[in-house]
Order: C-alpha cells, then sequence, then structure tokens
C-alpha cells in the first residue's frame, strides 16, 4: 500500500481516538471544581480513560508519522474536531445542528485544499541535538506566556496544548526516524535521550493544559487546539526538517485558501456549541442546591386563602 494512504488512514482512527478523549476530558472538566488539582485527577477513573484514549491516539499518529511527513499528518488533526461534534452531541443528548453540519463540511473541504499541497514522501530528515534544545527552550517560553493569569484563560491554554503537542509531534517524527533508519545516526545516543524526554514532558503539559482549557466548554478550546498543533509542527517540518508544499510559490493560493475555509469551518462550530452549551449545562445541573425536590401545582382561590391566612397570622402576634 502507498505510505501515503497508510500515513492518512492512521491519521483517521488517530482523530477519532483523539475526538472521544476530548469529549471525555470535557465531560470530567465540567464535574470537576476549578480548584481541583492534578493528584485528584490522577484518582479518576474517567481521567485515566481519557488518557487511555490519548495514549491510543498518539501511538497511531507515531505510526503515521513514520509514513507521512508533518505537512500531511497533522493537518488531519483537525479532524478531531469533526469527530467530535457528533460525539459530543450524542453525549449531550441532542442532535447535531446545521450551523455544525455547516462548519463540519468547510473543515473538510479546507482540509482537502490542505492535503494536494502538503509533501507526500516519507520523512527522512531529523533534528540535531541544537535543533532539539531550541525547539524546546522556544516552546516553554512560549507557553509561560500563554499561561500567565489574566483573561480568558481557556483560549490561551488551549493555544498552549496545541503548541505543545503539536512541537511533541515534530519530535517524536525524529524518534521515529531515527529508530527506525540507522542511517540517521546511532540507535541509543545523547541526542534521542534528550528527544524523548522533551517528548514526554510536552506531551503530558499538553494534556493537562487541554483540561485546563475544556473547564469553559469544548467548542472554542478544541478549535483552537485543532489549529494551534498543526501550525506549530508544520513550522517545524518547513523550517527544521527540509518539508516543502507541492507545487512551489503556485501552490500557496489553494493553502490559503483552504486555510480560510478551514478557519471559517472551525469558527461555526465553536459558535454552534458555545450556543448549546449553555443549555446542556442547564440540564445536568438540574435545580440548585437547596430546590424543592417536588413541584406541588395549587389552584389560584388556595393560594389566595393561603396569603390571607398568612396576613391574619401576622397581626395576632403585632396585637
Amino acid at each position: 500500500m502507498n505510505a501515503t494512504l497508510v500515513a492518512v488512514a492512521l491519521s483517521l482512527v488517530s482523530a477519532a481516538a483523539y475526538a472521544s478523549a476530548a469529549v471525555a476530558q470535557a465531560r470530567l472538566a465540567g464535574r470537576t471544581a476549578p480548584g481541583t488539582g492534578t493528584l485528584r485527577l490522577l484518582g479518576s477513573g474517567a481521567w485515566w480513560s481519557a488518557v487511555g484514549l490519548n495514549a491510543g491516539g498518539a501511538l497511531l499518529h507515531v505510526a503515521a508519522l513514520k509514513y507521512g511527513p508533518l505537512t500531511l499528518v497533522q493537518p488531519l488533526g483537525a479532524l478531531t474536531l469533526v469527530a467530535a461534534v457528533p460525539l459530543g452531541a450524542r453525549a449531550a443528548g441532542r442532535r447535531v445542528s446545521t450551523t455544525e453540519w455547516r462548519g463540519t463540511l468547510l473543515t473538510l473541504l479546507g482540509l482537502g485544499a490542505l492535503l494536494m499541497t502538503a509533501g507526500g514522501s516519507a520523512p527522512h530528515e531529523t533534528l540535531s541535538m541544537a535543533e532539539a534544545l531550541v525547539v524546546g527552550a522556544g516552546t516553554v517560553a512560549v507557553v509561560t506566556g500563554l499561561s500567565r493569569p489574566g483573561a480568558r484563560p481557556g483560549l490561551r491554554h488551549a493555544a498552549a496544548s496545541g503548541i505543545t503537542s503539536g512541537v511533541a509531534s515534530a519530535l517524536t517524527q525524529t524518534l521515529t526516524v531515527a529508530v527506525t533508519d540507522h542511517t540517521s545516526g546511532p540507535l541509543f545516543s545523547w541526542r534521542l535521550v534528550v528527544v524523548a524526554v522533551l517528548v514526554s514532558a510536552f506531551a503530558m503539559g499538553g494534556l493537562l493544559l487541554s483540561q485546563t482549557a475544556y473547564r469553559g466548554g469544548l467548542g472554542a478550546p478544541l478549535a483552537v487546539v485543532t489549529l494551534a498543533n498543526p501550525v506549530a509542527a508544520a513550522a517545524i517540518g518547513l523550517a527544521l526538517l527540509g518539508e516543502r508544499l507541492q507545487g512551489g510559490t503556485i501552490s500557496l493560493v489553494p493553502a490559503l485558501l483552504g486555510s480560510a475555509a478551514a478557519v471559517r469551518g472551525v469558527i461555526l462550530l465553536s459558535r454552534a456549541q458555545a450556543r448549546t452549551a449553555p443549555a446542556a449545562d442547564a440540564v445536568v445541573a438540574g435545580p440548585p442546591p437547596g430546590a424543592p425536590s417536588r413541584v406541588v401545582i395549587r389552584s389560584p382561590r388556595a393560594a389566595l386563602h393561603q396569603e390571607h391566612g398568612h396576613l391574619r397570622r401576622i397581626r395576632a402576634g403585632r396585637s
């Protein structure tokens, strides 16, 4: 089978696993108090289910990176958002809205245009020790800036999560190519040890950042994660790994049009899910604490009698 088709197939299954994990994380975040620490999450079975789904998606993603370049594999990660739409709607007990279907279609069309310009050859370049350290230091600086206290922490944490996950994918490709292609250097070296440590740190950091980002809802944060991830990975692939777009400068036109369509689709999906979130929260939340557990319906005459009796008791007490 063609290497590109293998990479696409693995990426599709990986996106489905990531989508299931995102829905599970969002449901867990909705049931978790804002001040809940990491140790409390570690004791939750739902948290470990999400971790398992993310791990499965990551393994499939690693396999896809063996057969396809970052500029091909990473844009397919946007299908996570497309898969999360029906999964999230089913979990919330509602139907997918027309706006969500429109956003899904635009996202798919945009991805199709991007994939037409992506490189189709299997990757062979790897990051050197110096390049890996520079990428790691730059990522830490950007994530630190995005994680500072301030307004809209959900979207900033989502951007930080997408960037760390994209960088982890780029570093993972270096590990995958180095381990399977012995011409790129020795199998065991300090370079690969450093890269493996960075991959583990960024992967776990991206998971924790996404968990905090989903506390405000699934739609907009997941959209930001979905866009930031391929942008970060493709930037590394184009700048440091020698990857190129097919067709040269002319391919920038469909790439830009595809990007615009994908961004528009993501915006529609985010707005639709943001509108449905309050209604879903109200259904899940139920009556407020201390509210009566049953509803008593009285006729207007009975209510008037009760009110007159209450007034008579007040007057008697004053006299």
